[in-house]
């Protein structure tokens, strides 16, 4: 293992298919369209297919449209997979998922090109429709895979945008719904899993570091929140006599934003969105005001102080302001703790790669939540300059990509050494 120490990645090559493939769906705003199903994503699709049979790897299509790249062990091991997804938001960047497909191809490339072949079959991954997308169903492959999607589900979903069958756009991908379950992954197929990402947060830049592993991603909760008031005329009804919906729901929102920043704690973040209200007429008192609060947690006894603090919050505004105010959970997604094995390869090869060890929950949700559940998963986070994501101002220095990908190829290497006990299970689908 001593000469794969300095085995490193070819960056001048990896900064060439970054850019080759953020040519796929770049709008005149400088950001890139490739939303699932369309025409840029089939576009992305066949790239990431070429290339990869040009660097003599096996490539195949499961039913969801989710893209394998397949690389031999020389023993009969379960296999290692790393990859991402290459989907993106409208007038998204060029980094977010598409960052991790091709650090898992150079990886593999690099490899080939020292004629290395690990003990265990290593699989590159671009999965499907990780983004959030017109049929509401975001990390549409990883759920796939893990067991997390059903027929029946798919069937009955339709794009909120023309009505559209999921089904039909799966179809157009080279999909098919009807053979979900032949996407399942197997326990004990893979030994684990690993995915680069951007950061999209500046707690890396703020240490002035490339990259981290990933301890856990943050669970997800959401509540609908409804304040009822009084409608009443706007011109005639004294201040004192006023129950205002909207002021009470300015309050509250003031109110959760300071708890929060009372908090003080890189790790909970807390966001009301989705705001609307009736009658929503310039002489009308408003009457009700409806939106959502979205927290994002990963420590139960955190998630039960916040509660208890916009509880109280909500007894204060209600008695004050004569309104009334109801909460109703719309999602209690639990946080997803990474493989410690895979966590402490990843932190032996951050620190291999000349970077201080350091940990962090990722604060937003990926497809290695959903492999958690099927493997061994882990993630390394690269720098975002600014934190920007999600719009065309997404950008990571070439130099914190460099160490990143080396600090992950040496991740790789750490676990086809240290995971010897994993073995493929003696039936596989196609046998």
């Amino acid at each position: 293992m001593d000469y794969l120490k300095k085995l490193s990645i070819n960056m001048k090559r990896f900064e060439k298919n970054l850019f080759d493939l953020a040519k796929i769906g770049r709008n005149e705003h400088g950001g890139i369209d490739r939303a699932f199903g369309s025409s840029e994503d089939k576009s992305a699709r066949a790239w990431l297919k070429d290339y990869w049979t040009d660097m003599g790897i096996d490539v195949r299509m499961d039913e969801m449209a989710n893209l394998w790249g397949e690389l031999e062990g020389t023993e009969e091991l379960a296999k290692i997979a790393m990859g991402s997804h290459h989907d993106a938001v409208p007038n998204g960047g060029m980094y977010d998922g598409p960052l991790g497909v091709l650090m898992a191809t150079e990886i593999a490339q690099t490899l080939i090109d020292h004629h290395i072949t690990l003990r265990h079959p290593l699989s590159l991954v671009s999965f499907t429709g990780e983004e959030p997308n017109e049929f509401n169903i975001s990390t549409i492959g990883s759920k796939a895979v893990s067991g997390k999607l059903t027929v029946e589900k798919l069937r009955n979903t339709v794009s909120v945008k023309d009505g559209r069958p999921f089904a039909q756009a799966m179809s157009a991908l080279g999909g098919d719904i009807e053979k979900l379950e032949n996407v399942k992954i197997d326990k004990g197929e893979y030994a684990a899993f690993l995915e680069c990402h951007i950061e999209q947060g500046k707690r890396l830049e703020k240490r002035d570091l490339s990259c981290a592993a990933v301890n856990c991603i943050t669970g997800i909760y959401r509540e609908i929140i409804r304040v009822t008031g009084e409608a009443n005329h706007a011109g005639t009804t004294l201040m004192q006599d006023r129950k205002d919906a909207l002021t009470a729901s300015a309050e509250y929102i003031l109110g959760i934003e300071k708890i929060l920043k009372n908090m003080n704690d890189e790790e909970v973040t807390g966001t009301i969105g989705c705001i609307s209200m009736l009658p929503n007429s310039a002489n009308i008192i408003p009457e009700t005001v409806e939106m959502m609060l979205d927290l994002r947690i990963s420590n139960f006894e955190k998630k039960k102080t916040f509660l208890q603090c916009v509880s109280d919050l909500q007894t204060r505004i209600e008695e004050s302001r004569g309104v009334k105010i109801t909460r109703t959970i719309n999602l209690d997604q639990p946080h997803t703790v990474m493989d410690e094995q895979v966590v402490k390869a990843i932190q032996d090869a951050i620190v291999q790669a000349g970077q201080p060890e350091i940990t962090l929950v990722s604060m937003a949700g990926h497809d290695a939540a959903n492999m958690a559940s099927v493997t061994r998963s882990g993630m390394i986070f690269v720098q975002s300059v600014n934190g920007k994501s999600h719009c065309a101002e997404e950008f990571t220095k070439i130099s914190d990509i460099e160490v990143t990908a080396n600090a992950m190829l040496k991740a790789i290497l750490l676990l086809d050494e240290r995971l010897d006990r994993e073995t493929k299970p003696k039936t596989m689908k196609g046998d």
